[in-house]
């Protein structure tokens, strides 16, 4: 049907917001509520979800909200007490847990039941009056699927919808054509570029698994079911998200429209996009190949591949692992004596074009957004009609972290969890909250709108699990040559490629996507058409020439064609009779191919086990450089036609039980194994947790569950560069010029009080230190580029920045390039990618001192001590000198120099909701607190 314009659409809403008021449609009396299971947390778990469970907003409130800011119930009721734990974290005790934390307890007090109801005959679903979250107890199995898919539709539909349509490269025709929009687009149909015939095949692979996986498809098929039972009974209802109006997908005066249902494939679509951003490892090798060259070319062979081994960081012996027992788990390594590289001749590389006959305002350039071009490793970098690309979820990696104490170290003799994923914040949350209670299902906790027919992150009677982000390396970077079907010229621009002897054609995929303006969107009509490049090896991602042959680079995934393997995983999390030991929990967890670091807490064992289809490498090659392809050089007993290979064991992968503490900030799992980019060095975030525990662990002390938050808490305000490096800064400095030395003088202040990002007093807007923090972020690029840049030249620190950029702040990414400020994130997540390993080895080698796996030769001041020392205070008086508003140049959200706004997480909208800004904090978006004092 014909799309209003925008102000006809906003008319017609107002219009229709009188047809129907908030929450006017009709509901049946009220069943008694049912039992939960006995729950052995014993009121000692909590948890907490910003901004609130509820995504869904009707006409009315939509209107409501635009003309008079109100939103509705339970869409923000955890946002103020998630804000204040950075304030108030140091006053906490246990009676005041549940003032920053929701009750995580199975079931609802009979005073707490907010609702009660059936969406059918054999699932009764209890709403409770504190969040609004669902507790869905299901006479069958069947029924408790079902109301999972019935309660995240009531709450996430229309964000559920708008997703499944990125992850297959629509979102523009579903929801208009803003620069976010295209650019979500893109990104998603660059890395995961499937065909529905290829989504039916993974449904119909997983369904044919055995038992387990036969009842994860009926299990999907219920929750389907309930999806679409609500879609039918919200339109007719007229009770449906009021976006769909507003993307002219329903009338609001005639209700005519369609809201499509949902599919099976709609799931292996929605678990490509969570596996793509949370749960992949790899796929840079192209801009190692680069980097690695440019090093080559400046500093000569030998000296060039030192200075990369020192800046890779590969296996750095003073990185902090989450295994630190003794055990090595060698994974993912550059051999000895590497073969089988394919390096592209310099200035060769090219990005294989995505975009084709563009048109309207597809061939205009976004001048307004900082940011570059969409990046093929980089999904979600940006989300439907505000145009803002949220930090958080443009980095795979995302900042998840958990902290897990054994009961040997704490006071009630139980272990202490204090652990979550960080999804970054959107409004609605991408995570929705839920009980599910039904014949072989006993969970709660948090999972994907979409793919919540299980709990994957929370906890079951007796135990409770967590995720973070693990990263190994399971992307590989093949080059394949082209070639001409017909003997003509070959060049890079071929689409036919030589696979064991034959020249193949590649298979293409296009996407024909226009767009027309629509309510919140005011992007001029558009057009354009996507098109994917694919060999047996995977995507093409870049074209070049290695020896002055054409070849296409490609990426081979180990999950490509299997995103919903996983599912036998977490089913086994849910089922009580599954998992009921530490032992258990972890052969569950090997059952899931994402690279995952998962955690597990009960009444008396604490484990970890880090998941992922770790494929087995031929011994000769490197994993970190792209690779000619070939069999001497492919996966061994890799089959193209299903992408299957062979993989590690359970035994190979990192694991441990009852250490004496775990942390994990997306730091290294554990000794031998090689993270699948260059952060996990000798200075890295997860260094702010472990220092903590460790501390308070060898004093004697031990931790309770508020002392566990504390540290969490304590370690998400405090920049990790005033705690782990400016001190070195200082040492070499010494006695600073009287140009330096009052600037000197504020840094050191700023460090005995902590070298943290707090406010004056919570809600002040205001830092505490403000000045200073001020100099720190304006310093930062300005030394780490005057530190390297003279050393390597130009061409390779500019190649090294594309491999990891410099800075990863509270208020974006800075490069030490003028002008260069790649985006305020306001998305919490800070310092996980930074060159912060790198420039603590090289000052420290400037101080005389030989950190192992350092460089050589410093690179500071061209190893010359007393020019690296100049040049320090040479930046540190140019970064005060810095206006505020080029260290904080504004966006959509803040004034240029506005220092507090700037780092401020701003919840992004999936729809027409917004939320208020709050405070900066380095913390897992879900969090979930636990000690068991009883077990089965």
């Amino acid at each position: 049907m014909a799309r209003r314009s925008p102000i006809a659409a906003l008319v017609a809403i107002i219009a229709g917001a009188l047809l129907v008021a908030p929450g006017a449609h009709a509901q049946p009396p009220e069943p008694s509520a049912p039992r939960s299971p006995e729950d052995y947390c014993r009121q000692q778990c909590h948890d907490i979800l910003p901004p609130g469970q509820n995504g869904n907003a009707t006409f009315a409130e939509l209107v409501s909200h635009m003309l008079l800011g109100t939103r509705p119930k339970h869409s923000d009721d955890q946002l103020a007490q998630y804000d204040a734990l950075a304030g108030g974290y140091r006053q906490l005790t246990t009676d005041t847990v549940q003032e920053f934390f929701n009750d995580h307890s199975f079931g609802v007090k009979p005073e707490d039941v907010e609702r009660t109801y059936r969406p059918r005959a054999d699932v009764t679903v209890v709403r409770d009056k504190t969040a609004g979250v669902p507790h869905v107890y299901g006479d069958t199995r069947s029924g408790t699927t079902f109301g999972a898919g019935y309660t995240t539709a009531e709450d996430k539909l229309f964000m559920m919808d708008a997703l499944r349509h990125a992850g297959r490269g629509e979102v523009t025709p579903f929801a208009g054509g803003a620069p976010a929009n295209r650019e979500l687009e893109q990104s998603f149909f660059s890395v995961a570029p499937y065909t529905e015939e290829e989504l039916q095949d993974q449904v119909d692979r997983v369904a044919a698994q055995g038992e387990r996986g036969k009842l994860a498809m009926q299990d999907a098929l219920s929750y389907v079911d309930g999806i679409n039972a609500y879609i039918q009974e919200s339109h007719q209802g007229r009770y449906f998200p009021g976006e769909y109006v507003a993307t002219g997908h329903v009338d609001p005066i005639t209700n005519e429209g369609r809201i499509e249902p949902f599919e099976l494939t709609d799931l292996v679509v929605l678990a490509s996009l969570v596996g793509a951003q949370f749960g992949g490892g790899g796929g840079g090798e192209v801009s190692n190949a680069v980097a690695k060259m440019a090093l080559i070319e400046r500093l000569g062979p030998e000296r060039g591949e030192q200075a990369w081994t020192a800046f890779r960081a590969e296996n750095d012996p003073e990185a902090i692992s989450t295994i630190h027992d003794g055990s090595s788990f060698p994974y993912g390594n550059t051999p000895a004596d590497p073969k089988g590289a394919a390096m592209p001749d310099p200035g060769s590389v090219e990005e294989q074009q995505l975009i084709f006959d563009a048109s309207g305002s597809a061939t205009k350039p976004d001048e307004e957004s900082p940011r570059p071009a969409v990046d093929p490793q980089n999904p979600l970098r940006g989300m439907f009609n505000d145009g803002i690309a949220p930090e958080g979820m443009g980095e795979r990696r995302g900042m998840s972290n958990a902290l897990v104490v054994s009961g040997e170290h704490t006071e009630s003799g139980h272990p202490v969890a204090v652990f979550g994923p960080q999804t970054s914040y959107f409004s609605p949350q991408l995570l929705t909250l839920q009980e599910l209670q039904g014949p072989g299902i006993s969970s709660k906790g948090a999972s994907f709108a979409g793919l919540s027919f299980y709990t994957l992150l929370g906890r079951g009677q007796d135990y409770s699990w967590s995720a973070t982000t693990a990263s190994q390396d399971m992307i590989d970077t093949y080059a394949v040559e082209l070639c001409s079907p017909d003997g003509g010229p070959v060049t890079k621009e071929s689409n036919s490629y030589l696979f064991r002897g034959e020249c193949l054609p590649m298979q293409t995929l296009e996407r024909n996507n226009s767009w027309k303006p629509n309510l919140g969107d005011d992007t001029p009509e558009g057009s354009y058409r996507l098109m994917s490049f694919r060999t047996r090896y995977g995507p093409v991602t870049h074209r070049a020439t290695v020896d002055g042959k054409p070849v296409a680079y490609t990426t081979a995934r180990s999950t490509f064609l299997h995103e919903v393997d996983s599912i036998l995983g977490f089913q086994e999390f849910n089922d009580p009779g599954a998992v009921n030991s530490a032992e258990s929990f972890q052969r569950a967890a090997h059952d899931i191919n994402y690279t995952f670091n998962w955690f597990y807490a009960d009444a008396h064992d604490t484990a970890y086990f880090n998941s992922g289809a770790n494929v087995v490498r031929q011994p000769h090659v490197d994993p970190n450089m792209p690779i000619a392809t070939g069999l001497a050089n492919e996966w061994p007993g890799w089959d193209p036609s299903t992408n299957t290979a062979t993989y590690q064991d359970f035994e190979e992968h990192p694991h441990s039980i009852n250490q004496d503490f775990y942390i994990s900030w997306n730091n290294k799992q554990a000794p031998g194994t090689a993270g699948d980019r260059v952060e996990k060095g000798s200075v890295q975030r997860g260094d702010l947790l472990d220092r903590r525990v460790r501390e308070q662990i060898a004093g004697g002390d031990e931790f309770s569950r508020v002392e566990l938050v504390q540290a969490m808490a304590d370690a998400g305000i405090t920049d990790l560069r005033a705690e782990r490096i400016v001190p070195d800064l200082l040492r070499v400095i010494g006695e600073p010029d009287e140009r330096a030395k009052p600037l000197v003088d504020q840094l050191r202040a700023w460090l005995a009080d902590g070298g943290k990002r707090t406010e004056t007093s919570p809600g002040s807007k205001e830092y505490a230190h403000a000045e200073t923090i001020e100099l720190m972020d304006a310093w930062w690029p300005l030394l780490v580029r005057g530190q390297f840049e003279p050393a390597v030249g130009e061409p390779a620190y500019r190649a090294l920045t594309e491999v990891m950029p410099i800075n990863q702040s509270p208020s974006g990414w800075q490069n030490g390039e003028p002008g260069l400020h790649v985006g305020q994130g306001h998305q919490g997540s800070a310092f996980q990618l930074g060159w912060f390993g790198q420039v603590s080895k090289d000052i420290r080698g400037v101080l005389g001192e030989q950190p192992p796996g350092g460089f050589s030769t410093p690179l500071c001041g061209s190893g010359d001590a007393a020019a690296c020392r100049q040049m320090l205070m040479d930046t540190l008086v140019q970064a005060a000198a810095t206006p505020s508003e080029e260290t904080y140049p504004g966006d959509d959200e803040c004034e240029p120099g506005d220092q507090w706004c700037a780092d401020s997480i701003v919840h992004n909208k999936v729809g027409g909701i917004n939320q208020e800004k709050i405070s900066w904090q380095n913390r897992p978006t879900y969090q979930q607190v636990i000690e068991f004092p009883d077990h089965r």
